[in-house]
């Protein structure tokens, strides 16, 4: 069976994404930035009202993949958070100014985070490695449980070809989770192209909130006065159409 992990916005995609099937959440916040870590409140709270795996994301900022010592700081201090959350797992990426995995402070991160029994995903900073393969090994190295790649590419279905070689050299070492561009649409072609057993995704929809005086000032009614959140019969429909190939 595939399963989907959903990539949630808020605490509220999140019990969208498990009221749509999703066998675990990718919590984090600023989605439009690439993401960031949420905040502990949100963390605490997801904890609460889901009972599907929570990962959270712990990346202190937009940007590239390369921190400061204070950052790095940061990121290790958000770990214990999230262990102390009771949260199943961190989601992380740290490169070298060459584009390799920096082995040392990503080794770091999965000991903090095993200490808690939680799981360890290696994000998107993969897609920006100078060598993909190699990089697959040295992850692999680390004891990370997964890969959130898109084989490269700027989308999971440009990089369905790439992916699929991934997918082979991993060989059930460490589970390759494609994740970017991928909609209830098109995942039917990527499970045909790759052979994936997981993938990522927000599958999110616009939903209007419940203001009913609205600023004449403000004109952009859709981003003031509306927001977006993962859709719970988007996420069916994306692992119907995943499953049913």
């Amino acid at each position: 069976m595939i399963t989907l992990e959903v990539c949630a916005n808020s605490t509220q995609s999140a019990i969208n994404g498990q009221k749509g099937g999703a066998i675990r959440v990718e919590l984090c916040d600023n989605l439009s930035e690439g993401g960031t870590t949420p905040s502990l409140s949100q963390m605490q709270n997801t904890r609460q009202l889901i009972n599907i795996q929570l990962n959270v994301l712990i990346r202190p900022r937009e940007g590239d993949f390369l921190y400061s010592d204070l950052e790095f700081e940061i990121m290790k201090q958000d770990i214990h958070h999230c262990g102390q959350a009771k949260c199943d797992g961190v989601v992380f990426g740290i490169l070298n100014p060459d584009g390799s995995i920096d082995k040392k402070r990503n080794q770091e991160l999965v000991n903090i985070a095993h200490k808690y029994n939680m799981t360890t995903t290696f994000h998107r900073a993969f897609d920006r490695c100078n060598n993909l393969f190699d990089s697959l090994e040295d992850i692999i190295g680390l004891g990370c449980d997964r890969i959130l790649t898109s084989g490269g590419m700027e989308s999971a279905p440009e990089g369905k070809e790439i992916l699929k070689k991934l997918i082979g050299q991993a060989d059930q070492r460490i589970i390759i989770m494609p994740g970017g561009g991928i909609t209830e649409n098109n995942i039917s072609e990527l499970v045909k192209a790759t052979d994936l057993k997981e993938f990522h995704g927000s599958f999110r929809s616009r939903y209007n909130g419940g203001m009913q005086y609205k600023s004449p000032v403000f004109t952009n009614e859709e981003e003031e006065y509306s927001m977006l959140l993962t859709d719970p019969e988007k996420v069916k429909q994306a692992l119907e159409n995943a499953n049913n190939i």
